[in-house]
């Protein structure tokens, strides 16, 4: 074996690709030092923190992991290897993570026409895909709803948008209805005098149009009424529950009693 050949090849490739290679990975680390410290230094802006902070984050890690991307495959040129087979590969990536992320641009495009038709503001009360709530923000992918139950509710935009949306806010008054059920034998007149008396002397219920009682149906307890009144839409759900108390209490003040299931056994 020529120990004095072998001694001198790798003598050569020190002084040529050795060196390259050194420098290569000295400037591989300065490069990283340095884009870590920008990434740092730009989060830090006070400009930065009027916007949303998960959006920022995120936008200032995918710009570092491309910076050091680029900066790794301009390093791999720069040493004589071949870079055709990681374009290939970052290809292959690039279609890989536009399937995977083929569902938030549906989203975003659901969401885009939710501001552009305007189905529904923020502070309305909608209620949609199952859900009822308040509307507290429009995102990017999803809309943000709070039920009357204090939960937080994430709908995606593309079900949001193709689905039945219904705006209880969107009118400034709302229509009342509260169920009554009374026995056959009761005197349904004297029922609609005191109902609709307490109605008259509820400062929410609007006089115009006036409230009615209606004869919905008839059930195996007795007859089913409704009384129907016109509200502001905030005073809806106050309106409701108030009334629905009063009217329980007028009417046991009057001796009328509401009537219970019957069961005949035979």
């Amino acid at each position: 074996m020529d120990w004095q050949a072998l001694l001198t090849g790798v003598t050569d490739f020190l002084r040529t690709t050795g060196v390259r290679i050194l420098f290569s990975l000295i400037l591989l680390f300065v490069s990283f030092r340095v884009i870590n410290l920008l990434a740092r230094r730009i989060e830090k802006k006070k400009k930065l923190k009027r916007y949303d902070k998960t959006l920022t984050k995120s936008f200032l890690y995918l710009g570092k992991i491309l910076a050091k991307t680029l900066v790794t495959l301009a390093l791999i040129g720069y040493l004589g290897i071949d870079t055709s087979g990681f374009a290939a590969l970052l290809t292959s990536l690039g279609v890989g993570v536009g399937l995977a992320v083929n569902g938030a641009l549906s989203n975003m495009a659901g969401g885009a026409l939710i501001l552009f038709s305007r189905p529904f503001r923020i502070d309305d009360y909608i209620e949609v895909s199952g859900y009822e709530g308040t509307v507290e923000d429009i995102r990017l992918v999803a809309t943000r709803l709070r039920t009357i139950d204090n939960k937080v509710v994430y709908l995606p935009n593309a079900s949001v948008s193709s689905g039945t949306i219904i705006n209880y806010s969107e009118e400034p008054f709302r229509r009342l209805d509260l169920p009554l059920t009374i026995g056959y034998e009761t005197d349904t007149a004297a029922v609609r005098k005191i109902v609709l008396s307490l109605l008259s002397r509820d400062p929410r219920v609007l006089h115009d149009p006036e409230p009615i009682i209606t004869l919905g149906d008839y059930s195996p307890s007795g007859a089913e009424l409704t009384c129907k009144a016109w509200v502001k839409n905030e005073d809806y759900w106050d309106a409701r529950f108030d009334l629905l108390e009063a009217i329980k209490e007028s009417l046991r003040a009057a001796d009328i009693r509401f009537p219970g299931t019957r069961i005949d056994l035979v």
